[in-house]
């Protein structure tokens, strides 16, 4: 295998099987690697077969592999040598059952052996002490001890100093006792990392090659295609990508279109809301969104154009023609009762046909620094761990929505950090480890910043009247806007993310609460038909002024 195509923690245990009869990996332990073989191939493997392809090529004759209740395997070598080392019999198909104080004696006898070079792997070393609690004391010390009794032997061609290894497989570095590694200068501690993009690339160069219509396209489009395959699975596992490419040839995905396979596996559905909608309609949303939302022309003309947008998936794209951002963003800013709740509902019944994708969260209810846990979760430890986060949960069940947060600027400061990371890459990851996705998700922001000012004396004054054009509100609550997130707050960055999204809702004029009044009666003369059969009209009735005294 070629070095440059090894990952770093791979090329460690080559660099250091003579220094150090010790290595401690940990991490990503459970996912696949892309090794090349003698022949140039490139295949996927767990990581107990990569490192047995490893070791081997490194003229290790005897490699085992030891497993919690299932005991010790011989994964390569010679079982009549393994037994005139260790008396015991093993063969390549049968696991010997050892307890792990067994194992610890057998892996004594293996690594001060001279007869042969040899490595033992423990995987899942983390459930260790799940499976024997009462044999952990005695187990840690024998193999603190054998550390540091190892003495590494002459092996390979021209012969060169090798240790006997134990190589252990752990979920988190902690996983063993502080003890065993502070200090130790006999152990290696290895952090497997997720896949950066190199290895990406290996992994998807190779797997590319078995999609519908891969050898067929055009190479310019070839390599777009493989290029969005690598940037869209950022963060993703190697066995995720494997999953994805397995997913694409089941359902008859072609290569150009491998986007929707990684979007399925993301989300878990191929259905998209978004692909199915009336272009026509969302091309007069500004008439449909008038007709229920008076008063906000403006507004709702603004809006329209975003929503336009992210319907044509055009949202961000500036940054990358790929881009994994929400559908869109909108902020709405303006006085209380004046109509943002409304169109954010008017917006959610228009692309999904019903308001039940719509979800709200008042943010008046996180202003503690601590509320960023009811929203991804709690971490690991914590009192509601197993139960996630109401953000998390919900868009994981619904990743097809219309996100609402109420009042943005009562939330904690702290909280704006996850709507950076929304805004920004697309995901979130809740307090148990599971990654969730906004890139079909539609934010909306609402914030009464502007209308209010404080007073010399602390008294909260009107920033913003009715009296004013609908200019100078726009203008001056813009403003005020930009001064929270620049200066009270600090988090200039959270506004760039908003970018010119911002949408600013006029008073209530006299003849838009015409309107809005004449609709809320038409609303109880519809539920009075409804529900009892009775026909109302209204006639308007002008009532005479008369002046006198009461007696």
């Amino acid at each position: 295998m070629k070095p440059q195509f090894m990952p770093k923690w791979a090329r460690e245990i080559v660099r250091f099987m003579s220094v150090k009869p010790q290595f401690m990996l940990w991490g990503n332990v459970y996912d696949v690697y892309p090794m090349q073989l003698k022949d140039g191939a490139i295949t996927t493997l767990k990581i107990t077969d990569y490192l047995k392809t490893l070791l081997k090529e490194n003229d290790y004759s005897l490699i085992l592999a030891y497993e919690p209740l299932y005991g010790l395997k011989l994964l390569d070598g010679d079982p009549e040598t393994l037994k005139k080392t260790t008396k015991e019999q093993i063969k390549p198909d049968t696991p010997l059952i050892a307890t792990p104080v067994r194992m610890a004696e057998l892996a004594e006898l293996l690594t001060t052996s001279k007869e042969a070079s040899s490595a033992i792997i423990l995987n899942f070393a983390s459930r260790i002490a799940d499976i024997a609690p009462t044999d952990m004391q005695e187990f840690f010390y024998r193999m603190f001890r054998l550390a540091h009794r190892s003495i590494p032997i002459m092996t390979g061609s021209p012969p060169s100093p090798r240790f006997n290894l134990v190589i252990w497989l752990l979920d988190k570095e902690n996983d063993v006792p502080a003890w065993y590694t502070i200090d130790n200068a006999r152990i290696r501690l290895l952090n497997i990392p997720k896949p950066d993009y190199f290895l990406r690339k290996n992994v998807i160069d190779t797997l590319a090659k078995a999609i519908d219509g891969f050898k067929d396209t055009e190479e310019q489009k070839k390599q777009e295609g493989l290029s969005l395959f690598i940037d869209q699975t950022n963060g993703l596992f190697a066995s995720e990508i494997v999953s994805i490419v397995s997913l694409a040839r089941r359902q008859k995905i072609h290569f150009t279109q491998i986007s929707d396979a990684i979007k399925a596996y993301k989300l878990g559905i191929v259905e998209n809301p978004w692909s199915r909608l009336d272009m026509l309609k969302i091309a007069d949303s500004d008439k449909l969104l008038i007709k229920r939302v008076k008063g906000q022309t403006d507004a709702v003309l603004r809006s329209s154009d975003i929503i336009r947008r992210a319907v044509f998936n055009l949202s961000g794209c500036q940054y990358s023609k790929h881009s994994q951002r929400p559908k869109g963003v909108l902020f709405f800013a303006g006085p209380t009762g004046v109509g943002k709740t409304e169109l954010a509902k008017s917006i959610t019944e228009l692309i999904f046909g019903t308001e039940t994708s719509y979800l709200r969260f008042d943010m008046s209810e996180y202003a503690q620094e601590h509320s960023d846990q009811r929203l991804v979760g709690s971490p690991p430890g914590y009192v509601g761990y197993d139960v996630g986060g109401q953000l998390t949960n919900a868009i994981k069940n619904n990743p097809f929505c219309v996100i609402l947060f109420d009042e943005i600027e009562k939330a904690h400061p702290k909280i704006l950090d996850i709507f950076l990371q929304i805004l920004d890459d697309g995901r979130l990851t809740s307090g148990r480890g599971e990654t969730v996705y906004f890139s079909e998700s539609l934010i909306i922001f609402t914030s009464n910043l502007g209308v209010y000012k404080r007073g010399p004396n602390g008294q909260r004054l009107q920033r913003v009247t009715q009296e004013m054009p609908y200019d100078t509100i726009n203008t001056q609550i813009r403003q005020a806007i930009e001064d929270f997130f620049k200066y009270t707050i600090g988090r200039p960055e959270i506004l760039n993310r908003i970018g010119e999204n911002i949408v600013v809702f006029d008073f209530i004029r006299p003849e838009a609460a015409s309107l809005i009044l004449k609709k809320m009666l038409q609303n109880v003369l519809d539920k009075i038909r409804d529900s009892y059969s009775i026909d109302v009209t209204l006639t308007e009735v002008r009532r005479r002024h008369t002046t006198g005294s009461l007696r």
